[in-house]
């Protein structure tokens, strides 16, 4: 179903979720399970990761293709720049318009692990900008079974863009892939709230319009939240937050409960503000966010 549907449809805000190809045949029969657990909350749709420079190409395909074929949930592919040509772009559209999935989430993406130097000016679509509007042409040659083609998801980011410290130049990129044709935001994860309302006036200010949905990341360890931090180009912890865990970090219930508690509170808080959408990160376990959706009475 096209985004747009999904929007039209919901009577409240969407909720969504988010899950990374697994590597393994056991914990890909894991990462089955959660999804067909998660999915008795109903959400709009789950968004699937694809790995620095297309390392998970083959793996998201073929999660995006389990989704399709064993859920009724609707998958939303990750889709990035970097080291991809034209006719790779093109050859992954063909084969999604196929599978009949509807949206895509576009990101520039990071380099592989073993090239961090990667010259971008080589990617045939250098920013994420470049690939909305290569979708948008692709939208408009009548592959994709629906009229509209694909709909088109981008990233925001609360806290600011790490390669861009301009905040008003990090907002005319972003407006840039609005102005290309994404049909929504999806930001980034952050623990405070505060930050997540500032990139929404922000973005009003701009004129960007199309719905913004909140990233939010359950804290289940002070390990997971160091990592996640850090993918995330140095995600704030409020100061309380911060304290809170580090008092408990002998005690791992405890530095979950906290964690959920936390998340929960930004979970109300946003849905009664009127959030276009909630987009949990899930990491692949379907136990917290299922807590949290359970303590805001939504969809459990």
């Amino acid at each position: 179903m096209h985004i747009l549907d999904h929007f039209a449809r919901s009577d409240g805000p969407t909720l969504s979720f988010e899950f990374f190809p697994a590597k393994t045949d056991e914990a890909r029969g894991k990462l089955h399970d959660v999804i067909d657990e998660l999915a008795a909350a109903n959400p709009a749709f789950v968004s699937l990761t694809y790995g620095a420079g297309g390392s998970t190409r083959d793996a998201t395909r073929a999660l995006v293709k389990h989704v399709r074929e064993n859920t009724a949930l609707d998958p939303v592919p990750h889709f990035t720049c970097v080291n991809h040509r034209e006719e790779d772009i093109d050859t992954i559209l063909r084969d999604y318009a196929a599978l009949g999935v509807g949206n895509l989430l576009a990101l520039r993406g990071d380099a592989p692990r073993d090239r961090p130097d990667h010259d971008h000016g080589l990617d045939f679509c250098r920013h994420a900008s470049d690939l909305v509007r290569h979708i948008r042409r692709f939208n408009a040659d009548g592959t994709h079974p629906d009229p509209r083609g694909f709909g088109i998801g981008v990233a925001g980011f609360p806290e600011g863009h790490p390669a861009t410290p301009n905040r008003l130049l990090e907002i005319d990129h972003l407006k840039a892939k609005v102005d290309a044709g994404a049909d929504y935001i999806c930001t980034q994860l952050f623990f405070d709230n505060r930050d997540f309302h500032d990139f929404v006036e922000r973005c009003d200010l701009a004129g960007i319009r199309v719905p913004i949905l909140a990233g939010l990341l359950p804290i289940t360890s002070l390990a997971s939240m160091r990592r996640m931090a850090e993918l995330a180009g140095g995600a704030r912890v409020p100061a309380k937050l911060l304290r809170d865990l580090l008092a408990a970090e002998d005690d791992p219930k405890a530095v979950y409960e906290i964690g959920i508690q936390h998340a929960s509170e930004q979970t109300a808080e946003l849905l009664a503000s009127g959030v276009a959408g909630i987009h949990y990160y899930t990491l692949n376990q379907a136990g917290a966010t299922r807590e949290i959706l359970g303590n805001v009475g939504w969809r459990v």
